[in-house]
């Protein structure tokens, strides 16, 4: 039994068999096997030898009508998968070190890749990409059932991985994935927003879990205590199995607060709303207890196709959504593409530093009609829910009057075609960095609500890459400077009259939640699983005990005093808030 300490990005257990999900290159982990096994590794790099030179085989009779040039290199890659030398040699590798067949040829063929691109002889040279094509080929064949096509699983699996991006995390079916380990990643990355959202135990900033994780292995995932057993022995699965139980026992009890509302002992009544990618979560949000949506993130309109979304699609997107929810609010925000949610194999030139390049409102910015399609899909939406739109990422007063010059721009358009839309369609920004928070008193002047999305906050504020796992310590939202930030935020609107609300990751943990209370804030947005939890905190507090932890938070000198003194004074009211499963 093996057991790794991570973080806990998404509640929940899980227990299942490994699916390894490997990088896109096929780079395997260094993994080796016991002597017993020694045999099956080395029959299994032959039939892999055998089936890939049937593929290549079969491909060049498909393609015989191709030029010599293209015959030429289905040539190279059946001379290389009948070598008996080439498949000697790396049985070998797998006999004297023990290796996996993967990382056996892995290893060998990145060998003779470096050899070749060596050689002054640019025939040989030229054949380097070859070499790679024919690894990923026989990778293919040796990881089929262990690197399976996750959209076509029949059992149960948790996912392993180095990391995921938010794509394929939303991507996964949570019939058959139930829980997912990787080496990188932090707690507000975009890959743990989704797990969360899709109610998946997650656990993430492991380091090492693909190397010591082998397909197939049985293992738990700890999303509450954010620990991950390999190989748990009878005991630690027993164990388990209770504690399972009584995490789903908890939540039906939680299912009771549903109908109940979100309101304090003292009779403060605070709004409790859904984060969402996809219209079937608004569902969610509402079997939970949300009174709406407060942030639907369309950029996963984008990410999950292969092609631009077009005007009609995000007006269906939008449309299933309101058909939904009825009359109940649905802020939506532009999309916000870039950083972590914006693949940089789609740029010619992959940006350095995406978390401070081209990304949300200057993304849309620079691309104004993809923006103005969006906009124009949200808006003829309007007519039929209660809509609002919000622009992300603003961080100066220029960048929201550009973004509502098109807004303006895009309803002349929409009156000249005489197509209905929503004319007082409230407008709001998310407040994500400190530049926002800042001028706030000049922002509220031109919005009619704020949305603060803590996740940038946070990072912004304390220049920590928050899904970097290296800083993920680093990370706090106790940070005296983001807590003041925020209160800055709410003096702001109060002032101006607008309302204001907190998005980000940091409406959901339970230890802040008395303090954005404490603070003023009454309208909170989360992911949906979350929302029974914190409704039950909201009802076991009183405003004025709030209002007094959050004056006491506030004349602390770091984040750690901030963090010791609710986990303190909090611990046993979120113990029975959680069901007493941390």
């Amino acid at each position: 039994m093996d057991i790794i300490k991570g973080i806990g990005v998404s509640s929940g257990v899980a227990t299942c068999s490994a699916v390894m999900l490997d990088a896109e290159d096929y780079r395997v982990p260094r993994r080796t096997v016991a002597n017993p096994q020694i045999r099956r590794e080395v029959m299994r790099l032959r039939d892999a030898f055998l089936q890939a030179s049937q593929e290549v085989s079969t491909l060049q009779i498909a393609q015989a009508d191709l030029d010599n040039k293209i015959k030429d290199i289905f040539a190279v890659h059946l001379h290389f998968l009948r070598d008996r030398t080439l498949r000697k040699r790396i049985a070998e590798l797998i006999r004297r070190q023990k290796f996996t067949a993967e990382y056996a040829v892995s290893v060998t063929m990145r060998d003779i890749a470096k050899n070749f691109a060596q050689t002054p002889d640019s025939y040989i040279s030229e054949r380097v990409n070859d070499i790679y094509d024919i690894e990923k080929r026989l990778l293919r064949h040796l990881m089929g059932s262990r690197r399976e096509d996750l959209r076509h699983l029949t059992e149960p699996v948790i996912v392993v991985a180095h990391d995921l991006t938010p794509t394929q995390t939303a991507a996964f079916d949570k019939q058959f994935v139930r829980g997912i380990a990787t080496d990188a990643g932090g707690r507000t990355s975009h890959t743990a927003i989704v797990a969360r959202s899709l109610g998946i135990p997650a656990v993430v900033a492991l380091n090492e879990v693909t190397q010591r994780v082998a397909a197939g292995d049985t293992i738990i995932v700890d999303g509450n205590r954010g620990t991950v057993i390999i190989n748990p022995d009878a005991a630690a699965v027993q164990e388990y199995k209770k504690y399972a139980a009584a995490i789903v026992e908890h939540v039906h009890e939680l299912g009771g607060l549903a109908l109940l509302p979100a309101e304090t002992k003292d009779g403060t009544r605070v709004t409790l709303h859904g984060n969402i990618e996809f219209p079937y979560e608004a569902q969610i949000t509402l079997q939970k207890g949300g009174e709406g949506i407060g942030l639907y993130r369309t950029e996963f309109l984008y990410l999950e196709a292969d092609h631009e979304p077009t005007e009609q699609e995000h007006y269906q997107a939008y449309m299933d959504t309101i058909q939904i929810c009825g009359q109940r609010p649905i802020t939506i925000r532009t999309m916000d593409l870039g950083a972590d949610k914006f693949t940089q194999k789609r740029l010619t030139s992959p940006e350095r530093n995406p978390f401070l390049g081209l990304r949300s409102i200057r993304y849309c910015l620079q691309n104004q009609s993809m923006f103005k399609t969006q906009i124009r899909a949200i808006l003829r939406a309007s007519v039929h829910g209660n809509i609002k739109i919000m622009f992300p990422l603003i961080t100066n007063l220029m960048e929201l009057r550009q973004a509502k010059w098109i807004l303006a721009e895009v309803k002349e358009d929409l009156e000249e075609q005489q197509i209905a839309f929503d004319d007082n369609l409230p407008v709001g920004i998310m407040i994500e960095t400190p530049a926002a928070a800042l001028i706030a008193e000049h922002l509220a002047n031109e919005v009619d609500f704020f949305s603060i999305g803590t996740n940038d906050l946070i990072q912004y504020t304390l220049a920590v890459d928050r899904v970097n796992e290296t800083v993920a310590s680093l990370y706090s939202p106790a940070h005296p400077a983001v807590l003041q930030l925020i209160k800055q935020v709410h003096r702001a609107a109060r002032r101006a009259n607008i309302d204001v609300h907190v998005c980000g990751e940091m409406a959901s943990e339970l230890e802040f939640i008395p303090v954005l209370l404490g603070l003023g804030y009454t309208s909170l947005s989360l992911a949906p699983p979350m929302i029974p939890e914190v409704k039950k905190l909201i009802r076991s507090v009183t405003l004025s005990y709030c209002r007094g932890l959050a004056r006491k938070v506030m004349n602390f000198d770091t984040d750690q005093q901030v963090t010791n003194y609710l986990r303190a004074e909090l611990q046993e009211l979120i113990d029975e808030v959680a069901g007493d499963k941390r």
